[in-house]
């Protein structure tokens, strides 16, 4: 007769190398979308590269959370809910990440697009009845921001050129909006399914980076012939293993481990960035931002790790 499943070694085995495997999906994955996204926009408009990219991915999701998962059909509110969060998170963050690449290197836009904890941070403790940070969350987020200002402030990353202070900007802008989405999404009416509010925002977001794209005038640059290999690659890549395959090991891994270590993405993500650039696009890596990406990611390691209350 068959013994209980603890009795048994398997599952354990199994498990413990399922959850090595998505976090290095997660760590990976996450930090060469920067990269990918910079191959992307090389040849495909930027916007509507992005709109096509969380349109399909958020089909894709929607499709198989109802059907796969069994999802009940979302309401309203629940639409209402995804439509904000995929304007805030999708069209202002990840939006603005894509038109800084056009300008600045992909692994500095992931250093700066680190400081989504800070703003996290800095909103609970400004809002109503929020809390004050302790002592190691205020010195993580005045470590973070020295970082920062060491990355944007006078000086050069390489060949003498100083990093462009708008496409900056636009990622601290970005970060900015990101963290406002996610903490709307606190509190808002979502289905039960986590698969199907992601597809749902992916798809309320890919509509509003379209409609931005189209206001732009990218619609009249789309030529297929003018697509570069290497950009359809980085667009493929986006969806499936960006979107797609990086969000499931997340959502996963928000069950199979705790918040504390799953949230680590934060500050590995931008390590693998800046290596990826510099191994395969040729981007700057200097002393100067080897610094300041120490100080970014250690102060958010300190807001990450630090006790709850």
């Amino acid at each position: 007769m068959q013994g209980p499943a603890p009795s048994s070694p398997a599952p354990v085995v199994h498990s413990r190398v399922a959850i090595v495997v998505a976090f290095a999906i997660v760590y990976v994955v996450w930090g060469s979308t920067y990269l990918a996204i910079r191959f992307a926009i090389e040849t495909l408009p930027p916007f509507l590269m992005a709109s096509a990219r969380f349109l399909v991915a958020g089909s894709v999701l929607y499709v198989w959370a109802r059907l796969a998962r069994g999802a009940a059909r979302p309401g309203r509110a629940q639409w209402g809910a995804a439509a904000i969060v995929g304007v805030l998170m999708l069209v202002g963050g990840n939006g603005g990440v894509v038109w800084a690449e056009l300008r600045i290197p992909s692994g500095v836009t992931a250093l700066l697009g680190g400081i989504v904890p800070f703003w996290i941070v800095l909103y609970d403790w400004l809002k109503r009845g929020g809390a004050r940070p302790t002592a190691q969350v205020a010195f993580g987020v005045l470590l973070g921001l020295a970082g920062l200002l060491w990355l944007m402030g006078p000086g050069s990353l390489a060949d003498g050129e100083r990093i462009d202070l708008l496409g900056a900007g636009a990622v601290v802008i970005s970060s900015l909006t990101w963290a406002t989405g996610s903490i709307y999404q606190r509190h808002a009416p979502m289905p039960a399914s986590p698969w199907l509010f992601t597809a749902m925002q992916m798809l309320a977001g890919g509509v509003g980076l379209l409609i931005v794209g189209a206001m732009l005038g990218e619609l009249p640059q789309i030529n297929v012939a003018s697509f570069s290999l290497r950009s359809v690659l980085g667009f493929l890549y986006l969806v499936v293993f960006g979107s797609i395959v990086a969000f499931s090991a997340f959502v996963w891994l928000l069950r199979a481990s705790t918040p504390a270590r799953v949230s680590t993405h934060t500050y590995v993500n931008p390590v693998v960035a800046v290596l990826l650039g510099w191994a395969l696009a040729d981007e700057p890596l200097t002393p100067r931002m080897l610094v300041a990406a120490a100080v970014i990611i250690g102060g958010v390691a300190l807001i990450t790790l630090a006790p709850k209350r």
